[in-house]
């Protein structure tokens, strides 16, 4: 079952896990959409660099260090995912919090190795 994910983060360099993420995603057949500092393509993904009130986001996915997410906050609850994922070096205890109030599932783990094993 494909899961509308929001890739936050998303960055054209090949090298960047976000960017592995979205090819991941996209070649495990998921409806993909992607928020980044430039705009770009990846795997045929649009990145837009402003908050787009996209609607049905499954998962949130993020690539933001903790000091970086505090923008994001508001704007991630409104989009009302069922799960926010917290990569690696992106954990944030106060964004728990908030997003716990909420009813949004919180996930400390990899999109990349979650993919891999069948859990995504």
């Amino acid at each position: 079952m494909s899961k509308k994910t929001l890739v936050i983060g998303a960055s054209i360099k090949p090298e960047r896990y976000s960017n592995r993420a979205i090819k991941k995603l996209v070649t495990h057949k998921h409806e993909v959409v992607a928020i980044g500092l430039k705009k770009g393509n990846v795997a045929g993904i649009e990145i837009d660099t402003e908050f787009i009130p996209y609607q049905s986001i499954d998962t949130v996915t993020l690539y933001l260090n903790p000091k970086r997410q505090e923008p994001y906050y508001n704007y991630i609850v409104s989009l009302k995912p069922q799960r926010v994922i917290f990569n690696p070096g992106t954990e944030n205890p106060e964004f728990y919090r908030l997003l716990k109030e909420n009813n949004i599932i919180i996930e400390v783990a990899c999109t990349l190795v979650l993919l891999a094993t069948n859990q995504y």
